[in-house]
């Protein structure tokens, strides 16, 4: 392959396409269905597993997390089919995961005493956090829920 053609394509991955994607750079639509696929298959095979396996009755927030973590699962599958319009799931598990590593691993970790606690590996799983917000077209979600255009 000639190597002007080789990175032309590459550099096609970051301009946006407003008419597929709605102005979205196609690498991050590569990147968020990655991040779908990845919750998909480690977050999906660790909850349903658990959830299949599981013997006796179900404690009630035991039971609750699990079956938002098996639903999370579900969408991010549909994620991988439509990136954008998942992109609300991908929103809140960064809300929801920076709102707990800022006030239990936090507080946790100023006091020293994360290292050998029970949210330690929590709090290891949650770091990777970071993964979503580099990957989300914030302009794209900004534009599209906090600040829609208006309809007539």
């Amino acid at each position: 392959m000639d190597i002007g053609k080789l990175i032309k394509r590459i550099l096609s991955l970051f301009k946006s396409n407003s008419a597929l994607w709605q102005g979205v750079p196609l690498i991050n639509i590569y990147c968020l269905r990655l991040l779908y696929t990845l919750m998909f298959l480690v977050l999906g095979k660790d909850v349903w597993t658990y959830i299949f396996t599981h013997t006796g009755g179900w404690e009630p927030n035991k039971a609750m997390s699990f079956s938002v973590w098996a639903s999370f699962s579900l969408l991010a599958f549909l994620g991988i089919l439509q990136p954008l319009k998942l992109l609300p799931i991908l929103l809140l598990e960064i809300a929801y995961k920076l709102i707990w590593l800022i006030l239990v691993a936090y507080p946790l970790w100023l006091s020293g005493n994360l290292e050998g606690s029970s949210a330690e590996g929590m709090t290891a799983a949650f770091a990777w956090v970071i993964l979503p917000i580099l990957f989300v077209p914030w302009k794209y979600a900004f534009k599209t829920y906090v600040l829609p255009e208006k309809r007539d």
